[in-house]
């Protein structure tokens, strides 16, 4: 699998678990960490553990490997690093203040196929 389809197949997952506000970003030639972000919010620190349990069992099913994790115990912003592809769960207060979309505003947004 590509890292745009792991990154797609990503944010459905968090989707299907009720992550909100979901982004990717195509960072591809602005930075050399990884290809592709996934940002999502949950409501809550249980939220946020809860669908990074769920990623990660999808991406085993998908055959993805989790290279590390941070901030699962907190639970206010969970990384989730797979290579080429990085995801930031994000309680929605701690989104806000941190706003890695204004950090990486001129990266590309990947069309995802569910509207919020």
């Amino acid at each position: 699998m590509e890292a745009v389809e792991q990154a797609v197949c990503f944010a459905n997952a968090l989707y299907d678990k009720k992550a909100t506000n979901i982004e990717v970003l195509d960072i591809r030639g602005l930075t050399i960490i990884a290809d592709y972000f996934v940002i999502a919010s949950a409501s809550s620190a249980l939220q946020a553990q809860a669908l990074a349990d769920a990623l990660t069992e999808k991406a085993e099913e998908a055959g993805a490997e989790l290279l590390r994790t941070e901030g699962l115990r907190e639970g206010s912003w969970v990384l989730m690093d797979f290579g080429a592809v990085v995801v930031h769960i994000f309680k929605k207060d701690i989104r806000e203040f941190y706003g890695l979309e204004r950090l990486w505003a001129d990266a590309p947004r990947i069309a995802l196929p569910f509207t919020e």
